[in-house]
């Protein structure tokens, strides 16, 4: 039975869980800038999102709770992970790097590549991130486990549409918004904000 109580529930965990920035969106916004399959790494994302949301709610999220080595190698990988590709993004913003795509060299690379090696980035910035599985997989697994049987389809729904809106919604504005988010200036703002985010994500992890 479905319950807009419990799907509002779902929509709000996913998306507190998703908006902050993170690998995933940093590279959404990357892509939009480039304006080169925006669609494709947006339904990427969604895709990988749905797909470990129900991985959890089967129960597998419980598991991987309930096993400390699972869950400290989740913490552990994810932490380096997320402390690798800060201090990326703080020594590209400290060199002043261009935003991706600016730059003929950049886009004339980007433009070779083709949809395989778009696909490729997005699932790579997606499925090497063990951030994500400890969002979707563990967490809202655990929350949505934890619902009577009848209101769980309605979280899990909530959780889901959370994902599409958002990385739908990130493309088009980072779309829309390129001529200013490209401007050196603002980029490096950009990179510089999700570096120092990354870094406090990683030490929350290893607090956790």
């Amino acid at each position: 039975m479905f319950s807009q109580q419990v799907f509002m529930q779902g929509l709000g965990l996913g998306a507190s869980l998703i908006m902050p920035i993170g690998a995933q969106n940093a590279h959404v916004i990357r892509t939009g800038i480039l304006g080169r399959h925006v669609a494709l790494t947006v339904a990427a994302c969604v895709l990988v999102d749905v797909s470990l949301i129900a991985l959890g709610m089967s129960g597998f999220g419980a598991l991987v709770e309930s096993s400390p080595g699972l869950l400290a190698a989740c913490r552990y990988g994810g932490a380096a992970f997320l402390l690798w590709y800060g201090l990326r993004c703080l020594r590209s913003s400290w060199r002043g790097a261009e935003a991706p795509g600016l730059s003929t060299g950049g886009a004339g690379k980007a433009g070779r590549g083709g949809a395989r090696k778009a696909l490729a980035a997005v699932l790579a910035m997606s499925l090497l991130n063990p951030h994500v599985y400890l969002d979707t997989v563990v967490l809202l697994g655990a929350v949505g486990s934890s619902l009577a049987l009848e209101h769980r389809h309605s979280f899990t729904a909530g959780a889901m549409a959370a994902s599409l809106l958002w990385f739908t919604g990130l493309g088009l504005l980072a779309r829309r918004c390129a001529g200013v988010l490209g401007r050196p200036a603002v980029w490096r703002g950009v990179e510089a904000f999700t570096g120092l985010t990354m870094l406090v994500l990683a030490g929350l992890l290893l607090r956790a």
